[in-house]
């Protein structure tokens, strides 16, 4: 018995809403980068939940997308990691205010 989409629906923007606070009220660059991939896992909550709601069945295309947009995404959030890891070996620290101030 799958649930209804306005639950899944309600659930991807309570997800996506908790990733937009955290990318905004945190200043650990690790916290942030969960807090944008919470977003885009709400995004894709969302797809899924759409592609699989039709009558007809399963929209191959949508799921398609959401495995095409995991594999990029996968991608991208391993070159930040490497790229917080060189971040925190040159400053010795992920706070974004103490960086913009080594950037002055």
């Amino acid at each position: 018995m799958a649930l209804p989409i306005t639950i899944l629906t309600v659930f991807a923007a309570l997800l996506f809403a908790l990733g937009v606070y955290t990318l905004a009220s945190k200043r650990h660059l690790i916290k942030q980068l969960v807090a944008i991939e919470l977003m885009i896992n709400a995004a894709h909550l969302n797809l899924v939940t759409y592609a699989t709601s039709s009558d007809l069945g399963v929209d191959p295309l949508g799921m398609g997308f959401v495995l095409l947009s995991l594999g990029v995404g996968a991608a991208v959030i391993a070159v930040a990691v490497i790229l917080l890891v060189h971040v925190y070996r040159l400053t010795g620290t992920l706070d974004v205010d103490l960086l913009r101030k080594l950037r002055r």
